[in-house]
């Protein structure tokens, strides 16, 4: 049902729905990324792992979940397999005995030093048709959208410390 100030839509051409547009750009995204990225061997959530951690001391992997926005498994193995290549570490808890905390390593740090360039082509390449006044619309609508539509998610961000 619509509104008075609602145009009715038509979602029966695919170009015309949201969600098949924003999957589309996020495949052409990681393409992207993993293309310019590819001397790295790292995926883009991998990357965001690092970068998370990049300026903190360590960090639980429900914090680092709730940060990047995907689910505790789903950092657990990019944990694991970044530890399998001492980019990362996990030192105790000092505070809870039982848990384990994830921290960046220096070579990790200097990984994600080296890799930064390339990301940072990969969004360059993302954003190019856009004018600058383009490119900050863009970024404030999908800001918007993420923030107004975050607990619908089943892994929601709290991207402010990682806490409740």
């Amino acid at each position: 049902m619509t509104g008075k100030n609602q145009t009715r839509r038509d979602y029966t051409d695919l170009w015309n729905r949201p969600g098949f547009l924003i999957r589309r750009l996020h495949q052409i995204h990681v393409a992207m990324f993993l293309e310019e990225c590819d001397d790295f061997n790292i995926t883009p959530v991998q990357f965001g792992v690092l970068s998370v951690l990049y300026d903190r001391q360590s960090l639980d992997q429900v914090s680092i979940a709730k940060q990047l926005g995907v689910d505790r498994n789903t950092v657990a193995d990019v944990v694991r397999r970044l530890e399998r290549r001492e980019l990362l570490e996990r030192p105790p808890s000092l505070k809870d005995k039982r848990a384990k905390l994830t921290r960046i390593t220096p070579k990790g740090q200097t990984f994600v030093d080296a890799v930064q360039p390339a990301m940072i082509e990969a969004q360059r390449r993302l954003s190019k048709p856009l004018s600058p006044d383009e490119y900050a619309t863009l970024m404030e609508l999908m800001s918007k959208l993420i923030q107004e539509n975050n607990d619908a998610s089943r892994a929601p961000m709290h991207p402010a410390g990682g806490k409740d």
